[in-house]
């Protein structure tokens, strides 16, 4: 019997990612829609509740910017920026049959004009682009897997693709405030029982949008009262 000689596995497609639930977009024109989320090992989506929040104190920055979501997961806070008024998203994703799925979802949605998705490994991505000389991403959400350790080496390859009035979201355990790149300063910060989210910006841009006396504050979401 003859038989065709095994596919080369840099020719194999990826296989389909399996899927461990859901998330929704909150808010914006896309409102309401499901996103997959990949039963991949350390993702651990946002949840609606500090999504929700963090979409709060970001509103009004979002119309017309340009967001880095790096280890994207499931999209959910790209395609969120978009779903609220950015006018652009970069949604980096090492897994290849996830980025394939947030592929998928970017059609479901007619995004292509608005959102592209990179195959690559954050840390490696930022280190191979130019320098955006101060006109780069508005916002950049940094939330990789609690257990790679990643904080430190993303945030220092990150501030040259940044734009001068950037922000920088951050999530980490609920124990550990990773140390913002130098030059950012904590503008808003809360905790629940499974997260400490922070959102940062560059110090010398007092006066912004976004900015209000008192603004640096800490919040906290009871761990009794998950989000929905």
């Amino acid at each position: 019997m003859n038989r065709r000689p095994p596919r080369h596995p840099s020719h194999a497609p990826a296989a389909p990612a399996r899927t461990a639930g859901s998330v929704r977009i909150i808010g914006g024109r896309w409102r309401g829609t499901r996103l997959a989320v990949p039963d991949l090992a350390g993702l651990r989506p946002t949840s609606d509740r500090v999504r929700e929040t963090l979409f709060n104190w970001l509103q009004p920055v979002l119309p017309g910017a340009t967001v880095l979501d790096l280890f994207a997961g499931s999209g959910a806070l790209g395609l969120e920026a978009v779903s609220r008024g950015a006018a652009q998203a970069i949604l980096v994703e090492r897994d290849p049959a996830q980025a394939q799925c947030l592929r998928e979802a970017v059609q479901r949605l007619h995004a292509e004009a608005q959102v592209r998705v990179v195959q690559d490994d954050a840390v490696r991505w930022l280190a191979g682009q130019a320098p955006a000389g101060g006109g780069g991403c508005r916002v950049a959400f940094v939330d990789p897997p609690f257990a790679a350790d990643l904080w430190a080496g993303t945030l220092q390859a990150l501030p040259p693709h940044m734009a001068v009035d950037g922000w920088i979201y951050l999530e980490s355990p609920v124990d550990q405030a990773p140390s913002p790149p130098s030059g950012w300063r904590l503008h808003r910060e809360l905790r629940t029982a499974q997260a400490r989210a922070a959102l940062y910006r560059v110090a010398a841009t007092p006066g912004a949008a976004g900015d209000t006396p008192g603004a640096e504050c800490a919040d906290t979401l009871a761990a009794a009262n998950p989000a929905p």
